[in-house]
């Protein structure tokens, strides 16, 4: 699955972002779909991941009540919603595509297929 992550910018704290993950080759159905984010320097950080019907999702502590993941099976193509968004927050997000199974969605060595990356960048 060949993935293109779109929808970052420069936006102030308390703003909301949504990010785009279109996918192209094959459709994204039989694959979990996860986000994640990277600053430089750091380890890859699990965000968050939605199942492949859409109907399970989870997050990490620190965006859980913030983040949602959302999927469009029919465009091919996965969604995250930033609200409340903090500087923190402030890094390099990648949309990836796994076959693993639900319970193992959070872990990063799982997932063969990347986005580029789009970057967020949220002042204070």
């Amino acid at each position: 699955v060949q993935l293109q992550a779109s929808g970052g910018g420069l936006v102030q704290a308390g703003d909301s972002l949504r990010l785009s993950c279109a996918a192209s080759r094959l459709s994204i159905r039989n694959y979990v779909m996860g986000w994640f984010r990277q600053a430089p320097g750091k380890e890859r950080e699990f965000v968050g991941a939605i199942s492949r019907s859409g109907s399970g999702t989870r997050y990490a502590d620190s965006v859980k009540g913030r983040f949602t993941i959302t999927r469009d099976n029919a465009k091919n193509t996965v969604y995250l919603q930033m609200n409340s968004l903090k500087p923190e927050d402030t890094d390099v997000y990648y949309c990836a595509a796994g076959s693993m199974a639900w319970s193992a969605s959070s872990m990063t060595h799982l997932y063969r297929d990347w986005g580029q990356g789009t970057l967020v960048t949220v002042s204070s």
